[in-house]
């Protein structure tokens, strides 16, 4: 077989702003359908040559949503919540963030195309994709750099010469150069006379990168031009305030007002700084190594862009670890001197910073303009040990208020301060300041030599470890397997267990939710394996443990996707604080059932009571989690990490964490001056026939069609359940692209295919309804006056739903996307017929106005006036009761049979879909056989749990 031939990625999307390009028209359509879809495209401009060419960009797309004909039928409203769009913004009246009178931004013509040090964009190019995205190692860079020049007619040269070529080129980019400096920090206190132990004698190396500099250059920074609010603002929709992004909390409003004072000081704009820090491991096998990386961000990016890890977050220090052997562990001089050593490294890093938050200083900023800009230490995001060693507070107390250990959950504590603690150094000893208020007296936090700064203040709410990993997993979820194991034994128990696993591993799929074959029995937890288990996890004991624990169980769930909203209003904090009473009020049930006999006074648990003010304070608070910094690892440190030799490779890490901000600022300023909006340039260009064909492809090279290699692509573009949409699009529901294969054209075969014989008088009785939107429609009219059946349907194997989900994955403006299927098989296995919510009242909140449906089949036809209609054929599910279930909070549903016993059946409007739902079946006290399958979960249960949990939006939308 001979090969294919080489195609250049010539064609631009047509979105504006996008950046990618394609080999094919095809291509590009998939791409658009995919990633913009809904948006408003615009057409490049045409080159000079070859000649501009004409197409439709809708062709083979549904119609528009405006369309008459299409639109017509009763169920042609929208059935998204819209987002709210009536809201009033307070900016701050002194800190206003003004643009500097001198100003001088540029708006001229574009900068001239010098991509110094490289030569041309292609060789940039190579470099970002070897270096950064392909990581490749330096012996494989030369080899490929001797193939390259292999393929080269003589005189030419491939784009380096070898690796360090490539590497000294990406060492010569001007931007975001900022070197790593270090400080030594060594024991000068008492020594014993003779032996000292020898962490007396080491020097501890701190590397760093000028903070100032580092800030510097994410301010500046125009990816971020769009995502930035310089000025503290509060939102109000209607009656109610919005937390969101950091800028709309009360403490950069709180801090701008004291800053506000100094008549100096208006119109300027304050910048938070925020940081983080977290030991990790990189290579447990080889000897526990292990990194402190320190990370810095500011409040003005927006959470979204600070969780996408797009240049929001940078590494700026690696803080020394002192170890000793297990003689002097616990040795309490060694112990003094490490938390010393901890606060002594951040106070010497931040001085750079120090002058800037007194005094405003000029800065350019993401939008091209100047602001005169004050500093600000804020918030501090660590899991517990690390609160706990910031605030020097002991172990198993509170580092944000003065709650006694031995009762952590009492109201009535008073929040920890630096004037609180200096109060208490003045009357108490060192021993009273450990025993009554839990404060290592012999040492003061790094924040009190910066002004405005107070480290209890500064703890940010901690989602991954205060709340999925620490009250979840290692809380409730041990609680319960302890329960099982005292009231039925530990043999007993397992069986339970084992059901408990079966059950969990019986959830039909959904699209995002991780399964878990062999149930939720797994040695290593991540932050991701406890998000996941959270979805199913309540269904699953249901029945096996007391009612009260079960409350316990689906009020804390209840807490935890309320505060894991994007964005959180005055009545979502009124029902966080009533989840967070039901929590505490039914989980008493521990101590009663004997599981916890000491009572419950857990630190992390007991953050969960500071949620509604930090929220306040700070915002969304899943802009401030600890996930964050420990998704920053696996770029700044892990990746690094296995790119060195092994041998001494701080250095290495640190080089290469250099080279990688220096891509990263270098392809931000290309993008910016418009230099990587042009394919890499390529002779000969490809032929213009190829590229209307969209094929890509030369028939007498293959052995394969043109059609069926395309359809081939698109079974890998389609094969995704959800993904995040990075534009600003409507809700809508279309069907997939592609016709599905194997099922007859004729509407008769179709129903005969299915097994539903009378899917024609279903598409009758569907018609009758869409022609009479007007008059009121009878259940027992004459069906001989339905308007005839069309002939020929055309059957899709799934359907795309996109919608506003911003607490979920999503695209920057919070959209989601996600595809709800229909298909006789699914991966090679059994079919998969998915479930919908559908639109059944607008006018009635959450599941009430709400039905639930399970598709079993996606289709289409025409009329013989020439009207498109998307189709479902569906069974449908009935409450079982008005209300939601007592104990799990979720909706109980049953599949709604007729006289015979059998589901039924409709043909409803695509547009009535609102998006997929998801069902788990309701197992009670039986246990399920071994042979169950996931696939046949929606067939083997007589009811379901409508699982509300299953993302943020099913949360919002089926309460």
């Amino acid at each position: 077989m001979l090969s294919r031939k080489f195609r250049a990625a010539t064609i631009p999307c047509i979105k504006a702003g996008c950046t990618r390009f394609f080999k094919t028209i095809a291509g590009r359509t998939r791409h658009a359908q995919a990633a913009h879809p809904g948006a408003q495209q615009v057409q490049p401009e045409p080159a000079a040559s070859p000649p501009p060419f004409e197409f439709d960009f809708n062709m083979g797309m549904s119609p528009e949503p405006d369309d008459e004909q299409h639109r017509q039928g009763q169920h042609s409203a929208s059935p998204m919540p819209s987002v709210p769009s009536e809201r009033i913004e307070e900016t701050h009246p002194v800190l206003t963030g003004t643009v500097c009178t001198y100003d001088n931004v540029c708006t001229g013509a574009p900068c001239p195309e010098d991509y110094d040090p490289f030569q041309s964009c292609p060789q940039f190019e190579v470099g970002d994709f070897l270096f950064r995205k392909e990581q490749m190692s330096a012996g494989n860079i030369n080899k490929l750099m001797q193939l390259w020049a292999a393929t080269l007619p003589p005189g030419q040269d491939p784009p380096f010469a070898d690796a360090k070529d490539m590497l000294d080129t990406i060492d010569q980019i001007p931007l975001a150069d900022i070197p790593w400096q270090a400080f030594v920090i060594k024991y000068v206190g008492p020594r014993p006379a003779r032996d000292p132990p020898p962490w007396m004698d080491k020097e501890y190396t701190v590397w760093f990168r000028c903070p100032h500099r580092v800030l510097h250059m994410q301010l500046s920074n125009p990816d971020f031009t769009a995502e930035m609010d310089y000025t503290p603002r509060r939102v109000y929709h209607g009656d109610e305030r919005e937390y969101g992004d950091f800028m709309s909390g009360d403490w950069v409003w709180s801090q701008a007002d004291t800053i506000g004072e100094d008549p100096e000081a208006a119109g300027a704009a304050f910048c938070p700084i925020i940081l983080g820090s977290d030991k990790t491991t990189v290579s447990v096998a080889t000897g526990q190594n292990e990194y402190y990386p320190l990370y810095l961000s500011n409040g003005w990016v927006h959470n979204s862009a600070r969780r996408a890890q797009r240049n929001a977050v940078s590494l700026v220090a690696f803080l020394s670890i002192p170890k000793t052997d297990r003689q002097y562990a616990k040795d309490p001089k060694f112990r003094k001197f490490r938390r010393q050593l901890f606060h002594t490294s951040l106070h010497t890093i931040l001085q750079s910073l120090r002058p800037g938050m007194t005094k405003a200083e000029v800065v350019r900023c993401a939008d091209g303009h100047f602001r005169c800009v004050i500093y600000g230490l804020g918030p501090y995001i660590a899991d517990y040990p690390e609160q706990v060693l910031l605030s020097c507070v002991v172990q198993g107390w509170c580092a944000k208020c003065t709650a006694h250990h031995s009762h952590l959950d009492e109201s009535d504590a008073s929040p920890r301060s630096h004037v609180h603690t200096r109060v208490l150094f003045d009357v108490l000893d060192l021993k009273g300041l450990w025993d009554e208020y839990g404060i290592v007296g012999d040492l003061l936090p790094f924040t009190v030599g910066f002004p405005r700064a107070d480290i209890h203040e500064m703890l940010s709410p901690d989602l991954l470890h205060q709340v999925i990993k620490g009250t979840f997993k290692d809380h409730l979820v041990t609680w319960v397997e302890k329960y099982l194991e005292l009231v039925h034994g530990k043999p007993a128990a397992a069986i339970i267990l084992a059901d408990i696993d079966r059950r969990i591993a019986a959830v039909p799929s959904f699209p995002g939710l991780r399964r878990f074959p062999e149930g939720r029995g797994f040695k290593q937890w991540t932050g991701d394996d406890s998000k996941a288990l959270m979805k199913v996890y309540l269904p699953a004991i249901a029945g096996y443990v007391p009612a009260q624990m079960v409350r316990a169980l689906s009020a804390f769930l209840e807490f935890c996707y309320l505060v894991r909203r994007d964005v959180i209003t005055t009545g979502t904090l009124a029902e966080i604080e009533d989840a967070l009473s039901r929590f505490h009020r039914d989980r008493v049930i521990f101590e009663e059932a004997g599981v916890r006999l000491d009572g419950i006074s857990l630190p992390r648990q007991h953050a969960l009571m500071h949620y509604l003010r930090l929220i306040q304070l700070y915002g969304a608070p899943n802009g401030l989690c600890s996930s964050i910094t420990e998704s920053k690892h696996i770029k700044a440190v892990k990746e690094p990490y296995r790119r060195s030799n092994r041998y001494e490779a701080l250095g290495q890490m640190l080089l290469t964490n250099q080279r990688l901000d220096k891509l990263a600022a270098a392809r931000v300023d290309f993008l910016a001056r418009g230099m990587l909006s042009g394919a890499c340039s390529r002779l000969p260009s490809i032929d213009e026939d190829d590229i209307w064909a969209g094929l890509g492809l030369d028939e007498d090279q293959v052995d394969v069609g043109p059609a069926e290699a395309v359809e081939q692509q698109a079974l890998l573009q389609e094969d995704e359940d959800c993904a995040p949409v990075d534009d600003d699009v409507l809700a809508t529901v279309v069907l997939a692209k592609r016709k599905a294969r194997g099922y007859p054209r004729t509407t008769a075969g179709v129903a005969e295919f299915v097994g539903v014989l009378e899917l024609p008088q279903l598409i009758r009785h569907f018609l009758y309804i869409q022609e009479s939107p007007d008059e009121e429609i009878l259940e027992d009219v004459d069906s001989s006056t339905f308007p005839p059946c069309p002939p020929r349907v055309s059957v899709f194997p799934s359907a795309v739903a996109v919608f506003h989900a911003p607490s979920d994955l999503s695209g920057v403006k919070g959209i989601k996307r996600e595809r709800i299927r229909a298909c006789q098989t699914w991966r090679g296995g059994p079919g998969r017929y998915d479930c919908a919510y559908v639109v059944d009242d607008q006018d009635l909140p959450g599941f009430r106005g709400l039905a639930v449906v399970r598709v079993h089949l996606l289709f289409s036809f025409k009329t013989a006036a020439g009207v498109l209609y998307p189709c479902a054929l569906v069974s449908w599910f009935v409450p079982s009761k008005n209300t939601p279930c007592d104990e799990t909070g979720m909706w109980i549903v049953e599949p709604q049979l007729d006289l015979h016993g059998l589901p039924v059946m409709s043909v409803i409007h695509l547009d009535c879909v609102l998006r997929a739902a998801h069902l788990i079946g309701v197992a009670g006290t039986d246990p399920l056989p071994s042979t169950l399958q996931h696939t046949d979960s929606l067939d083997a249960f007589t009811a379901f749990y409508v699982n509300k949990y299953a993302d943020h939006h099913a949360h919002e939308i089926a309460f």
